[in-house]
């Protein structure tokens, strides 16, 4: 991995909840590399940290001690506004409800996704390329479980970002969905050559993936 480029350097990273008697320990000096064009699955119980990685990983939260590094940069010298804008344009995160817009059908959600990333889409190629082109004109509330998820990942390809963070993105889909919904996921991750991060329970969705990693007692293993 010493001569491939780096999208994520974590080193020492430890984030805490609460004071005192309430202060709750979640990650204690957690390290880790992904490289470009890496897929990497974190699995763990419920409640071991999982989502708090994501949150530090796209700038929503920052670490209390340790060195985190995305794209080469050094998140300590990173602005609301620099994150803002990494949001935008490099780094997707996938949402287990699909974080669609309710008042926007399919097709403008994807639109609006580019638009904020200064891109111009046409959303009915994303959304065949994903099997989903019947669902265009639909609103969010009108979809399935499976049909969400799809068009969540439609929205965030038309942002064309360099790295996509996942958090359980068949966790709201029965095991049929997860099943059609996942060959898709990561057909579309590699035509696209991008670099992903996926928190997951679904030991099948995690082996897809390049490498699976343990988050136990705040910390990753292999």
């Amino acid at each position: 991995m010493a001569m491939t480029e780096l999208v994520i350097r974590a080193d020492g990273i430890c984030k805490h909840y609460g004071r005192g008697d309430t202060r709750v320990e979640v990650l204690r000096g957690l390290s880790f590399e992904l490289a470009a064009g890496e897929s990497v699955a974190i699995m763990g119980p419920s409640g071991c940290g999982k989502s708090t990685l994501l949150n530090l990983l796209n700038g929503l939260m920052r670490p209390d001690r340790g060195c985190l590094e995305v794209f080469g940069q050094a998140c300590q010298g990173l602005s609301d506004n620099d994150w803002a804008r990494l949001r935008r344009s490099r780094i997707a995160t996938l949402f287990q409800d699909g974080n669609l817009i309710p008042t926007l059908n399919v097709s403008r959600n994807i639109v609006f996704r580019a638009g904020l990333a200064g891109l111009a889409v046409e959303p009915l190629e994303l959304l065949q390329a994903l099997g989903i082109a019947e669902v265009a004109q639909r609103y969010p509330d009108q979809l399935s479980g499976g049909q969400r998820q799809r068009a969540a990942l439609a929205c965030a390809f038309a942002m064309q970002p360099e790295l996509m963070l996942a958090d359980e993105p068949t966790g709201s889909l029965d095991q049929a969905s997860a099943r059609r919904v996942m060959p898709l996921f990561f057909e579309a991750m590699h035509e696209r050559r991008l670099t992903s991060l996926i928190v997951t329970h679904n030991p099948a969705l995690a082996q897809c993936c390049d490498r699976v990693l343990e988050l136990s007692n705040g910390e990753l293993r292999p």
